[in-house]
């Protein structure tokens, strides 16, 4: 019973890390290790929550 618990999360993270590759590397001609740079994370936070002027 506690495997099909699992099953459905280790999923769902497998499916957040694939479309993270695909939308980062095919939708936006970036290379692949820049997905798990945590730079390139703190940017994009950077840029959706910077104050405006």
């Amino acid at each position: 019973m506690s495997i099909k618990l699992l099953i459905i999360p280790v999923l769902c993270i497998a499916a957040l890390i694939v479309g993270l590759a695909i939308g980062y590397v095919v939708l936006g001609d970036k290379p692949l290790s820049d997905v798990f740079d945590s730079n390139t994370w703190k940017h994009m936070y950077d840029l959706v929550f910077a104050e405006g002027g």
